[in-house]
This record gives C-alpha cells, structure tokens and sequence, in this order.
C-alpha cells in the first residue's frame, strides 16, 4: 500500500474542483481592495482548525456572489502573509474584514458564520438580493431506512462517515470528503457516504460507533465492516480505495495511466512486431479467459486493435485527441470522462508498436 502511495501522492497537483474564492497576497491586494467593490475577506492560518471549518462555507459564499460584478469573495494566508496580517490588524484566525466600495479602510465583521448569515451580511453590506447557493455532493447522505440498501450493497465498495454535527473533526473532515465524493463520482462501484450518528442511534450501536468521525469500509460481499484506520487526508483516502476496489484514481479526480490496461494483453501486443490479423487473433484467444473488469477492458482491446488494422496505424493518434476534446466538454458526465480515458489508455498501449 506504501509503494501506490508515492504514485497517488505525486498526483497531487490540482484540486477536484475550482475555486471562486480570490486568493490574495502582498502583490495583489491593493489592485483587488483598491475602492471599485465590495470586497469580504478572510484572513487564515492554514492550521487553524476554525478556518478549516469555514473553508466550505466561505467557498459557499464565493459561489453565490460569483456572478455579482461589484462583489469579491477572497482569503489571505495570514500565516504566511504577516505583512498584510500586521497592516490589518489581524489577531487571530479567522479574522473577517469588509472593504465596502469606495471605502480605504475595512469594517470587522462579528456575526454568525453559516452561509445563510454570511450572505445575508453581504446581502445588506453591498445592497444586493442573492441567495445562498447549495453547494452541490457527490456524497450518499445516509438513513437508517436506506443505509442497508446502499452501504451493505454487496456489488459496491462504500466508505461511510458517521459523523456528530457538533464534532470539530467532523467539521474538518467535510471538505476533504466532499472532495473524495467527486474524485470517485466516474465509478458506479464505489460510494462515498455520510451518517449522522446522532439521529441514527440504532446504526451507531450496531457497528460500534464510540466517537466522531468514525469511518468504515463496507467491501463487497463483505459480511460485515471494516475499520478505517489510515491517514484522513484526501491521499491516505485514495491510496485505500484504490487498493480496496481496485480503482486507479488520482486525487484529482482523474485516472492513473494503469486505469483499462491488462496486462497479459499489454505482453501479446509489446511481442508483436507488427499488428497483423494473428496479432487481433492472439488478444482475442486472450480475453477468452479474462472476466469482470479486465473482460470488459480487453474487449476495448479487440475494439481498438480491429479499427487500426482497418483504417492503419493513424487511427491511433487522431482517436486519443477525439478523445481528448470530448472529455474537456463540460456537460460530461464524470462517468462518461472515465470511459474516454480508459479507452485512451488502451490505445496508448498500441500506440508505442506505432
């Protein structure tokens, strides 16, 4: 499990989802708070447990106001920022200040912190009418009508949280596992799942939930759960699915270039020295004896080689951009990006006998 980590970790270079909050520092702030908007910021500390708590509400709140022009939503690493800290005065994390328009000096914001009062300040502040966007999950909220159903379906992988919606760690964990609900959203086979123990007090006692956040792991056709006892970052939750349902996710959602390649099927095409008809025959008599995913994957094989000793070696090439500009398309399903990358990955397989 240790060596797949250093693959999955070193994947870590993008977020699964943009931010419509304005990152500042000391070479941007003055043009951003220069006077033309409304500007609300959050001075933070990364480590401050109190602003991880407030990271998705203030992401909530950027995302409401992302279409109002006058409006700026944006947070400063006060921590590593001390200059802007000291400038501002800022005490203790997290600080919030609102620069109104026009205004050189900012007004210190004391209310309440949930994304309805937080977009009501501004509501007021800024002399506009919107509404608190409801940020969309990928993760399964789970009852004690529905939980039998979803997290002991003996055809899924499902990792459920049983959370307290009073618990600190809990708090801090939400983000992160917003974030893993949207790296798996492409895999029908796996369910990221929440519960609120508190208000399911039966399911708490029957998998011997102490505390908060407490995590199992459903696999399947498992009998009963498994403890989860690894890191909670978003890396440590990967590494274990991807061993557990033998995904090959990334932390940012897309897939690692082993995702769709068998191979004993990789063996027969790298032996050929060129693809002929006993090449096709050879993957063909291979997948005879594969089954599940690896069946599926290599009738992709068969697939791709057919078409390439139809229309040559070219095919190969112009399909993985085909592929490409189709997966960049917005209205795609993540489920739908998963099968143009699986398909491209096989066909860089045949690719590299080019």
């Amino acid at each position: 499990m240790r060596s797949f980590f250093t693959v999955v970790a070193a994947a870590f270079t993008a977020v699964v989802s943009a931010s419509d909050v304005v990152t500042l520092t000391p070479d941007n702030f003055k043009s951003v708070v220069d006077g033309s908007k409304n500007v609300f910021v959050e001075f933070y500390a990364p480590w401050c447990g109190h602003c991880k708590n407030l990271e998705p509400i203030w992401e909530t709140l950027a995302t409401s106001f992302k279409h109002v022009d006058d409006v700026v939503i944006a947070k400063v690493d006060a921590d590593q920022h001390k200059d802007l800290s000291t400038e501002w005065e800022v005490n203790g994390f997290p600080t919030l200040k609102f620069w109104n328009k026009g205004a050189k000096y900012p007004d210190p914001y004391d209310g309440g912190r949930t994304e309805d009062e937080l977009v009501a300040f501004v509501n007021k502040a800024a002399g506009t009418n919107v509404r608190a966007a409801k940020p969309f999950s990928h993760v399964v909220a789970l009852t004690e009508s529905d939980f039998a159903s979803i997290a002991q379906d003996p055809t899924k992988h499902v990792l459920v949280e049983f959370y307290a919606p009073w618990c600190g760690h809990c708090k801090s964990l939400a983000p992160i596992w917003d974030k893993l609900g949207a790296v798996y959203a492409g895999d029908e086979n796996v369910v990221i799942a929440k519960v609120d123990a508190t208000a399911t007090g039966d399911l708490a006692n029957k998998f011997g939930v102490s505390g908060y956040p407490t995590i199992k792991y459903f696999g399947t056709g498992a009998s009963d759960a498994e403890d989860y006892g690894f890191g909670r970052d978003l890396p440590a939750f990967v590494e274990f699915l991807n061993e557990k349902a033998g995904t090959h996710r990334t932390v940012d959602g897309g897939l690692l270039p082993t995702a769709g390649r068998v191979e004993s099927l990789d063996v027969v095409i790298n032996a050929a020295g060129e693809f002929t008809k006993d090449t096709l025959n050879n993957v063909e008599k291979v997948v005879e004896g594969l089954e599940g995913d690896a069946l599926k994957h290599g009738n992709l094989y068969v697939k791709a080689l057919k078409k390439v000793l139809a229309k040559g070696v070219a095919f190969v090439d112009k399909e993985i951009a085909r592929l490409d500009h189709l997966a960049k398309d917005a209205n795609v399903s993540p489920a739908k990006k998963t099968q143009f990358q699986v398909r491209k990955n096989i066909l860089e397989a045949l690719k590299k006998k080019q």
